[in-house]
């Protein structure tokens, strides 16, 4: 997971922080700014809530998983 945040869309609204104190936190003018970029384990199940709550959508999650390879094919 890799998160992103849009700081000219955030309203200041503080709803990240609510859902997710240790992954968001907001500046002296209110707008949010992200303490863990790549959260993991419970954090990261808060910041996708967080994501869902925010009004201004200001949060973007790219979800990262392992790379998969093909299976190799056999030659005959």
């Amino acid at each position: 997971m890799q998160i992103t945040v849009d700081t000219g869309r955030c309203i200041g609204a503080g709803q990240c922080v609510l859902t997710a104190p240790e992954v968001f936190d907001q500046n002296d003018s209110g707008i949010v700014t992200v303490l863990r970029p790549a959260p993991s384990g419970g954090d990261a199940v808060a910041a996708r809530e967080a994501a869902l709550v925010c009004p201004s959508a200001t949060i973007t999650i790219e979800e990262r998983g392992p790379r998969h390879r093909p299976p190799k094919g056999r030659n005959r």
